[in-house]
């Protein structure tokens, strides 16, 4: 029997022993506690800074906010480090997700220093794509290896509109004319795999998608994912960085599910 080599743990091991926050975060700007407020805050605004740290005897003590600054001294807007805004550089990406779903900067420790602060904005960044792209690829290889359980020796052609087999056969034809050794059903395309996913209310129980409803709109929401990471477009174009997060939260679980489908046929594992 043969498995996939990937998993969602291989890629969460990946990530959490190469790409942590370190390689996201953004230095942490810091500025004396007796500097000016009102001028400070003309200059925060001509940069489009909403946060700086606030420095005494050679290390950040604090932060002050931009919205927040009047007349005085920034020391009289100084707020101390809360221990939940607060993430260590060493974190992995996958873990800092979910807590900037809910908050919308947290400030890196490293070596006991306060030195960086990560916002949703850096999500934008190569290495959070780079783990956004490893999980919907993984997610559409999972599909693909569902779809030859369920639908062996082509049946699946069945289930397909002409046109989507029309399609596929043309891309099989110029990877024969390459000499590419690959089976029809490796040219099918992210939407051929979801809709031969849902046609099955066996595979939308087993892989927890609620109903064949529920399933279309979070399997489009994954390939519009996929889509804007392949272009290198916004990602939170027509969207917002919560619902994005939720939604890797979501694919990874997906993924758990799915890897837990033996390379069985339905018959086989009855049979069992």
């Amino acid at each position: 029997m043969k498995h996939l080599k990937s998993s969602s743990a291989d890629l969460r091991d990946l990530f959490k022993d190469s790409i942590t926050v370190k390689y996201l975060a953004e230095p942490l700007k810091a500025v004396p506690a007796c500097e000016d407020a009102a001028k400070l805050r003309s200059w925060m605004e001509a940069r489009d800074f909403d946060v700086l740290g606030i420095e005494e005897n050679g290390t950040v003590c604090g932060y002050v906010e931009r919205s927040h600054l009047i007349t005085g001294k920034c020391s009289d807007y100084q707020q101390i480090f809360h221990p939940s805004e607060l993430i260590a550089a060493a974190t992995p990406l996958m873990e800092l997700l979910p807590l900037l779903r809910e908050k919308p900067r947290l400030f890196v420790l490293e070596s006991n220093r306060i030195n960086g602060i990560v916002t949703c904005g850096d999500l934008q960044k190569a290495p959070v794509r780079m783990l956004l792209f490893g999980l919907v690829t993984l997610l559409e290889m999972n599909l693909l290896r569902i779809v030859r359980i369920y639908f062996p020796q082509d049946s699946w052609q069945k289930l397909l509109k002409g046109d989507r087999i029309l399609a596929a056969k043309h891309l099989w034809e110029l990877g024969r004319s390459r000499n590419e050794a690959i089976d029809l059903i490796d040219y099918l395309q992210f939407c051929d795999k979801r809709d031969l996913i849902l046609t099955s209310a066996e595979i939308v129980d087993r892989l927890g998608l609620k109903s064949k409803r529920y399933g279309e709109r979070f399997l489009k929401s994954a390939e519009a994912l996929r889509n804007k990471l392949a272009h290198a477009q916004d990602l939170i174009n027509g969207s917002s960085w919560p619902e994005v997060i939720f939604l890797a939260q979501e694919i990874e679980a997906l993924l758990q599910r799915c890897e837990e489908i033996e390379m069985t046929t339905p018959h086989e594992t009855e049979s069992l």
